[in-house]
């Protein structure tokens, strides 16, 4: 059995997963704290205790915002800021016995996809996208994550928009990490409701779809906008890893017309045109992170 926990802003959730058929045995969920770091560890560390007492596990993984610097060994570009700066791992291995592994939720997207959901025919490969409120990415190459040496595998989000026009991408903008023209300003959720704003009246990306749905020609001029800059994105990660599979997961991957879009388009943007990378919605929904985080000690080979 293996102990996996999704870390997020509101809630922190456990599972007991069967290592044998991906079954989830135990779930429990509590609210995640808004006080401080020691406060936040005790509420790790007693939902951990009340899973172990459910079933003998082999190992823990835990998916979290954030990342881990190799060199520092503490958490970085957590959304939960007292997080930042901490050796939250250390605290953790330090108090069980078992292995314990971290990563962040893009990751956990990734581990997850490949390991049972939509790209579970890959034999060695896959590229997860998160389009939430933010954008990020997994990497899975020769059936293992890439974190990277300071934890940045994988944060595609960060990179500038390929082939940046001003003409068609509108006025140059600086992201909240400093760098100007992010991909996450472009195709996450709220970065389709940005672009969409330069246009057109304010509205949120679920009243635009809807609007696109119904036929609505400045909504199925956004949409096939959208699809063309993150089939621009993909197709940058195609020429430098060449997966096998691309998995689309967060709100923005539930709507289905954007995959038709972006399918028609990738080769486009790759140095061959032949490319013919399925590009998928995630299988496990608001499941995947937990389930990654549960394999995570799996595929690191530590049990």
């Amino acid at each position: 059995m293996l102990i996996g926990l999704d870390i997020g802003g509101t809630k922190v959730e456990g599972v007991i997963v069967s290592s044998y058929d991906g079954q989830v045995l135990h779930r429990l969920r509590v609210d995640t704290p808004k006080t401080n770091y020691v406060d936040f560890l005790l509420v790790v560390k007693n939902l951990i205790t009340a899973l172990m007492g459910k079933e003998q596990v082999r190992s823990i993984g835990v998916g979290c915002c954030g990342s881990i610097n190799r060199v520092t060994g503490k958490i970085q570009g957590a959304n939960l800021l007292y997080l930042n700066d901490e050796d939250f791992l250390t605290d953790l291995r330090s108090s069980y016995s078992i292995p314990v592994a971290f990563t962040n939720d893009a990751n956990c997207l990734a581990i997850s996809e490949f390991k049972s959901g939509a790209a579970k025919d890959a034999s060695n490969s896959c590229l997860a996208v998160i389009l939430g409120t933010g954008c990020g990415s997994g990497i899975v190459i020769n059936g293992d994550i890439v974190d990277g040496q300071h934890g940045l595998g994988g944060e595609i989000g960060h990179n500038p928009l390929p082939s940046f026009d001003p003409d068609i991408d509108g006025p140059s903008f600086q992201c909240y990490c400093g760098s100007y023209n992010c991909n996450e300003t472009f195709v996450s959720g709220t970065g389709f409701e940005r672009t969409w704003a330069i246009k057109h009246p304010p509205q949120s990306a679920k009243e635009i779809f809807a609007s696109y749905a119904m036929g609505d020609k400045n909504a199925i001029a956004h949409v096939e906008y959208y699809a063309d800059c993150l089939a621009r994105i993909l197709g940058t990660i195609v020429n430098v890893i060449d997966p096998e599979v691309i998995v689309l997961g967060g709100g923005v991957s539930n709507q289905d017309g954007i995959y038709p879009l972006v399918q028609e388009r990738l080769a486009s943007y790759t140095f061959s045109k032949s490319v013919s990378t399925p590009v998928r919605k995630a299988l496990h929904g608001d499941s995947s992170g937990v389930l990654g985080a549960a394999y995570l000690p799996v595929i690191k080979g530590m049990i």
